[in-house]
């Protein structure tokens, strides 16, 4: 099924099984929310949801994008794509990139408030609820320059733990003999290869010398030598030659090789001039290796890694040596920082709490008007013991439903029929607020009627002017509000059933009304043009 909601307020309806449930599903699969595999077709070996939102301000999701190397918003569409197969596997893709559940969750977050039973509700946070202060009223400036200092601030509080740390004696101690201890090495880089090299040679330099003398006097210094055999040859293929002009190659060959093998007795005698035979010399060498293989042990790091200790220890030691200066200098930020937080928190709750006297009110009328005329709503506010990220405020939206009931916090409020309609309440008071594009509301008219039926459609339809609102109701008045109408509905085809949905206009429309309010008789049709004619719909 392809789907494209129109802008402003959707209404879905049809009858109880009819598969509305299907679209809910599909929506809450693409927002990251946990799948089922009954949610799977008898017989197909997966499913896929696959979601294009145009977002007029894509700033919020593209900073998720960007920290996971996914490829932000190009001209604010998103596409979301997941897949979900027979087996378990699940396979999500935000903008053509393969993403995790997580960051589709969090992306799901920022583009859908979908209100209904069990459903992620943001506003049942209190950290959101405190946003939602802020947003109404306007303190997001004055929050980003707190954050700012108070971010600053942190930054020097770690700064000064970190000098205070190095203060210990016993660290400054060690570090000056490791310095000491690594400079009077004198290391070099890529020094032990070149030594044990070296030790190699000298430690068998008596036998390479008896070996090589061998090879020279084989060559030519014995009085049967390779030299003198070679004079025998040479004469021997003269001879030769004078007998047939066509072998003068053979003495070419025979003078080349005695210069080859002359050469090699020169290098071999160049080589013997090289050999250490000085005890004293390999004693040296021997003494080298085991010093650097014994830092290599403690210091585990070769040599080149230990020159760059005795400089990072050098750097250490150079700043403790100027430490009291730094820590006065750092306390001094820090009590200036302290200051501005002080100054920009008592700002923030001056701000949040006048804002919040309004925004009761309005919260409160709009409640009077969904069904809780008695009921009685606060904004508490609690002072945290520290400054925070948030400032020095944590904020609580407390309800009533009663009167002579107690005030709890809405998410200890049981109801779901209630939450819903507070949610809806919030809303339309938030509406310039919420930075949520897509509202879904799940039957959040469910055992409401009249008067108040009317004044939930009324209410999602002028959240419609703001957002993009998506309804799913059993309630004709708050379908009939709707600017756009949809209906489910179900078919038995060939031993299988199929669920449709389709935008229905005019008289199939009226209909559809007439359906909700008991049936398609002369007074239902009467009344939902009635209906219709109120919300001003043709």
């Amino acid at each position: 099924m392809d789907w494209e909601l129109e802008s402003g307020f959707n209404v879905v309806t049809g009858e109880t099984g009819a598969g509305k449930s299907i679209i809910l599903g599909a929506l809450k699969l693409v927002l990251g929310e946990r799948a089922d595999k009954s949610l799977i077709r008898a017989g197909a070996d997966q499913c896929s949801v696959e979601t294009l939102f145009e977002l007029d301000d894509s700033v919020r999701i593209d900073q998720v994008l960007e920290e996971q190397g996914i490829e932000p918003c190009e001209e604010g569409r998103l596409l979301v794509r997941r897949i979900f197969a027979a087996t378990g596997t699940n396979r999500q893709f935000i903008n053509g990139s393969l993403s995790t559940l997580a960051v589709l969750k969090e992306v799901g977050d920022r583009l859908v408030d979908l209100h209904g039973p069990h459903d992620h509700q943001s506003l049942l946070s209190r950290e959101e609820q405190l946003r939602l202060v802020d947003a109404f009223a306007e303190n997001v400036g004055l929050l980003t320059e707190y954050q700012r200092v108070f971010q600053g601030q942190a930054d020097l509080h770690r700064e000064l733990r970190q000098l205070e740390s190095e203060n210990a004696e016993n660290n400054i101690a060690l570090w000056r003999h490791q310095v000491a201890e690594l400079q009077g090495a004198g290391l070099k880089a890529g020094e032990l290869a070149a030594i044990q090299a070296r030790y190699a040679v000298a430690a068998n330099a008596r036998r390479i010398l008896e070996l090589t003398s061998a090879i020279i006097h084989g060559l030519s210094h014995s009085e049967d030598s390779v030299v003198m055999r070679l004079a025998e040859v040479a004469r021997l293929l003269r001879e030769l030659e004078r007998l047939d002009g066509g072998t003068a190659a053979f003495v070419e060959s025979h003078r080349v090789a005695t210069v080859e093998l002359e050469e090699l007795e020169q290098e071999l005698l160049h080589y013997q001039d090289k050999l250490e035979l000085d005890p004293g010399a390999l004693k040296e060498m021997e003494e080298r290796l085991n010093l650097i293989q014994a830092l290599q042990r403690k210091y585990q790091r070769d040599e080149e890694g230990m020159l760059e200790l005795a400089r990072e220890l050098e750097d250490k030691l150079s700043r403790i040596e100027r430490r009291d200066d730094s820590i006065a200098q750092i306390r001094s930020k820090i009590e200036m920082f302290s200051q501005q937080v002080r100054q920009l928190c008592a700002q923030l709750t001056r701000k949040r709490r006048s804002a919040a006297s309004e925004l009761k009110g309005r919260i409160g009328q709009h409640l009077s008007e969904l069904g809780f005329r008695q009921a009685n709503f606060k904004i508490q506010f609690d002072a945290l013991q520290a400054p925070g990220n948030s400032g020095t405020d944590a904020v609580e939206f407390l309800f009533a439903a009663n009167p002579g009931e107690p005030l709890r916090p809405l998410r200890a409020i049981a109801s779901s029929g209630e939450i819903s309609r507070i949610m809806l309440a919030f809303k339309t008071a938030l509406a310039q607020q919420d930075l949520v594009g897509l509202l879904v509301f799940d039957e959040i008219d469910a055992n409401v009627g009249g008067e108040i039926a009317n004044a939930v459609g009324l209410k999602m339809r002028a959240l419609g002017a703001t957002h993009q609102v998506l309804a799913i109701t059993h309630m004709p008045q708050v379908a009939a509000a709707a600017p756009t109408h949809f209906l489910v509905t179900k078919e038995v085809a060939g031993g299988r059933t199929r669920t449709a949905l389709e935008e229905v206009q005019n008289d199939r429309r009226v209909e559809e009304i007439a359906r909700m309010l008991g049936g398609k008789t002369r007074l239902a049709m009467a009344h939902a043009r009635e209906l219709l004619k109120l919300a001003n719909i043709k």
